[in-house]
């Protein structure tokens, strides 16, 4: 008698495959039949023409610290995610010499916007090396499975201590004894090792994450590593991935193409559409094209959607860069005290007074600016056309652009968000978008679960690739085995995953029973449920009937189940 049997799905195996009638049994936590009408089984459940797809495996994650103390990592389990990799972008919490430690939290706290004092009381810091990391990692329970990577920063730090910080030139001597770390953190379990060279990315203290100017003699120094022990991906945040330098990127890319051939290892980078140079993403793509032609392994790891900053009384807004929003004392107010007090005509006369005196302000209007800022709603628009637009609503009602977003901010009770897209909608739509997705040498990533805890929720990434792209998008789309496969079979095939990502007989029994015409996003909420009481945005969605881990049912409809059949990934499989 089988252990599982999912029965009468549609199933979508990940390999990108069409959709097909058929049975999924599982025994021992692995699919071991997959066909028609399969015999008894100790518990059965009834997909009822549901889709059933391979677990996600999300490859750009950051619960380097979550994963110490929260068995779900929320959101990402509420996704249909079965797997992630984290310890992306150069910057996670081991090696890490015993008086470093809130130094890697400040690292942590300014690249990825997770809160510092959450971290400092969440993290048991019971390692130094890598080695004991995962060790420590491995002795928790959790609900899914989790893998990472050797950390950049990390890494330059302990060898180098503040030369390391200051970014400061490697010699042969520390290049060797980084790569000595990294081969022992391979060789552990690792599943690569990540770096970044944005200048965007930067520690609370305004420094560039260790190893942001490392030379090529450092990079291929450590790169060599993966090449001689045959495993693991080389990933990077690169150069000018924000438009920040915008002679960086092809050099960036020259690079990788000469490493990846070098080692014969995969390299990922991130690749996203920017406002300053908007067709750059082209000729990046025509690039790694002709590198893959030649046998280089480079990806870019692109997103599903706009990368975006979300506007709202919980997080944060234009008002707050007012005198009248200090001298009120509005910052100390509660949620339904801002929205009364943003709702006096004499306040709000005097708020939109001020904001349009901070019209010249390149912060307010370069990430904040009305003619870039759209209602999301709820449920969510992600894609939204121009009459979501705050500058457009103000202009065809004929009011002042601060008034509409001011009217936006106290909007259900003051929980509505603002969407101020960042990347990835300089043409005002998602086209570059599936572009970068539909590349045959890209990957999906970048949805950062774990991070940017004040600024944005992209870990839902993953059900919305399913619902817009394959269902909801009125433009181009993805069929919906393309969109299953570039979140599975692809994503676990890059890692060298090969126990799971497709519904194969043998492989790991991770599924997800997801019911296609109600699947969907809610708002994303606030939510003070970090350790220490920490705050940050979370975000719910419907249409799972049920997430399998290792042939448990750890979720259903959207509910912890209790079961935590989740280990820790140490290595290729």
């Amino acid at each position: 008698m089988l252990d599982l049997v999912i029965r009468n799905g549609q199933v979508v195996d990940g390999t990108g495959a069409d959709a097909r009638h058929a049975d999924v049994g599982i025994t021992d936590g692995r699919i071991t039949e997959v066909g028609p009408s399969l015999g008894r089984a100790k518990r059965e459940l009834d997909a009822d023409g549901a889709l059933v797809t391979p677990g996600f495996v999300d490859i750009h994650t950051h619960y380097d610290g979550q994963a110490t103390w929260d068995p779900l990592l929320t959101p990402s389990c509420w996704h249909g995610v079965t797997t992630v990799v984290m310890g992306n972008c150069g910057v996670g919490f081991a090696p890490v010499a015993p008086e470093r430690h809130e130094w890697l939290i400040g690292l942590m706290e300014g690249v990825e916007d997770i809160p510092g004092s959450a971290l400092s009381v969440g993290i048991d810091w019971a390692w130094e090396s890598f080695g004991e990391y995962l060790d420590a990692l491995g002795h928790k329970p959790r609900l899914m499975d989790i893998g990472t990577q050797v950390p950049h920063g990390a890494v330059r730090a302990y060898v180098m201590g503040e030369r390391g910080a200051a970014n400061e030139p490697a010699t042969e001597q520390d290049i060797e004894a980084m790569a000595a770390i990294v081969r022992e953190g391979m060789r552990a379990g690792a599943l690569g090792f990540s770096t970044s060279r944005t200048l965007a990315h930067r520690a609370i203290d305004g420094e560039p994450v260790p190893g942001t100017f490392a030379a090529e003699d450092e990079l291929f120094g450590i790169g060599a590593v993966l090449g001689e022990l045959g495993t693991g991906v080389f990933e990077l945040a690169p150069a000018g991935a924000l438009g920040e330098d915008l002679a960086a990127p092809e050099r960036e890319v020259d690079w990788m193409v000469r490493l990846s051939r070098a080692i014969g290892r995969p390299v990922s980078f991130a690749l996203t559409q920017n406002n300053t140079d908007p067709n750059q993403w082209r000729k990046l793509l025509d690039l790694v094209d002709a590198a893959a032609a030649g046998g280089a392994p480079v990806h870019p790891q692109v997103h599903g959607r706009t990368v975006s900053l979300l506007l709202g009384l919980q997080t944060f807004h234009p008002a707050q860069f007012t005198a009248a929003w200090g001298d009120l004392g509005m910052g100390l107010a509660d949620r339904a005290e801002q929205v009364a007090m943003i709702s006096d005509p004499a306040v709000r006369e005097r708020l939109v007074r001020e904001l349009t005196a901070l019209e010249d302000d390149p912060v307010v209007m370069g990430f904040m600016n009305p003619a870039n800022t759209y209602l999301l709603g709820d449920p969510p628009q992600y894609e939204p056309g121009p009459e979501r637009c705050v500058e457009t609503i103000a202009t065809d009602q004929g009011r002042s652009r601060w008034e509409v977003l001011l009217d936006a901010l106290v909007a259900a009770d003051g929980t509505e968000l603002l969407n101020a897209p960042v990347l990835n909608y300089s043409d005002g739509n998602l086209d570059a978008a599936h572009a970068m997705l539909t590349d045959p040498n890209s990957v999906f990533g970048l949805g950062d679960g774990g991070a940017h805890a004040g600024q944005t929720c992209d870990a839902s990434t993953t059900t919305f690739l399913l619902s817009h792209w394959a269902r909801d998008r009125s433009g181009a789309r993805l069929s919906v085995p393309e969109a299953v496969h570039k979140m599975t079979g692809a994503t676990a095939a890059l890692y060298g995953l090969g126990d799971r990502g497709t519904l194969e007989v043998g492989k790991v029994a991770d599924l997800n029973l997801i019911d296609f015409d109600t699947l969907g996003l809610r708002r994303p909420e606030w939510a003070n449920d970090l350790p220490g009481g920490a705050g940050r945005l979370i975000q719910r969605a419907d249409g799972y009937i049920a997430t399998v881990k290792s042939g448990e049912v750890t979720l259903e409809h959207g509910e912890a189940t209790g079961a935590l059949p989740g280990s820790l990934l140490r290595g290729a499989r």
